[in-house]
């Protein structure tokens, strides 16, 4: 037992975030003098692999969308209909392949508007990490790893905008056979996006640019569903640096510093509305399954959390009396 903690901390717990927490900036607004702090730890990803300690310094934005797709006023007759009526899945199937190219380059009139490229720094430390795309692409059972060309595979997964279909649906999909033309379609597409991207504008961008190349004779809307600003944190902020070493006590190695390819709309928010710097340290693995059936945490590395966390909360200390003794 090492006694009374040797600073304040306050949890903040919230079950939304799956859904863009849309709450919770609110209650953040109505209760900041309650929370606020110094700095803002928050441990919702992955490192970089099993046996790499890992601080996160950076996490891509997200504007997610619906587009759905209406053509006749009911189901019809393929035998009947087929060949003039409208089909709102081949509408559909048109849309989305033409919203990238053949070289992976999303097509949407001012998507890259603003990119802010990877800095030659971030580009070496990045190559010293432990990555092989080989083995990447095992590790999903994948046979190739198509994306951006121009582009390594980290700086794909960390430091490019992405367009992805994350659901799609439409027509008779029971057993057997129904031969009819849907009267409507549907897919949910998410965008992560990089510093330089504003979530509001690619959503609108998006919601401008289908109507244009959507065939004749079916009605579009594009529907807003959530977004969060991309982040980059200062990797000179001592709470950062108190991270790192507080990793490097409980594992025995220097961590390494990397960006992440998800998005935590809710840090932004926190930055601006408490005034505090974020600290993303993570415990979890790509492997675990995140948002997958079977997604799992090892007790291993709770524990090394566990043990992560209250060496953090000592080095925050001991830099907090040293800073006070400067003061004094």
């Amino acid at each position: 037992m090492a006694g009374e903690l040797p600073l304040n901390v306050k949890f903040l717990l919230e079950g939304e975030e799956e859904v863009g927490s849309p709450n919770l900036e609110g209650y953040i607004r109505q209760h900041q003098d309650a929370l606020g702090a110094d700095a803002v730890i928050i441990s919702d990803g992955s490192r970089f692999a099993p046996d790499v300690p890992t601080v996160t310094y950076g996490l891509r934005g997200l504007s997610y969308v619906e587009v759905q797709v209406t053509g006749a006023n009911r189901d019809l007759h393929s035998g009947s209909y087929g060949g003039a009526a409208p089909n709102p899945i081949n509408a559909l199937a048109s849309i989305i392949s033409r919203l990238k190219d053949d070289q992976g380059h999303v097509t949407i009139p001012g998507f890259y508007d603003g990119v802010e490229e990877l800095s030659d720094a971030e580009r070496q430390m990045w190559a010293t990490l432990p990555h092989d795309d080989a083995e990447f692409a095992a590790s999903i059972g994948a046979s190739a790893l198509p994306g951006e060309a121009g582009y390594s595979t980290l700086e794909r997964l960390w430091a490019r905008p992405t367009l992805d279909v994350n659901g799609i649906w439409g027509g008779y999909q029971g057993e057997g056979s129904k031969t009819v033309i849907a009267s409507t379609a549907g897919a949910k597409i998410s965008m992560r996006l990089v510093p330089g991207q504003d979530p509001a504008r690619i959503t609108r961008l998006i919601q401008e640019y289908i109507p244009t190349i959507a065939p004749a004779g079916v009605q579009v809307q594009v529907k807003d569903h959530h977004g969060g600003q991309p982040v980059l944190i200062d990797l000179g902020n001592p709470y950062v640096q108190a991270a790192g070493r507080a990793l490097e006590h409980v594992y025995g190695v220097a961590p390494k510093f990397t960006r992440g390819g998800g998005s935590i709309p809710i840090v932004s928010a926190f930055r601006a509305l408490l005034h505090a710097p974020v600290v993303l340290l993570d415990f979890g693995l790509n492997e675990d399954a995140p948002h997958s059936p079977n997604e799992s945490f090892a007790l291993s590395d709770y524990h090394s959390g566990v043990l992560t966390g209250a060496r953090l909360l000592q080095e925050i200390a001991a830099d907090s009396a040293v800073l006070a003794g400067q003061q004094a």
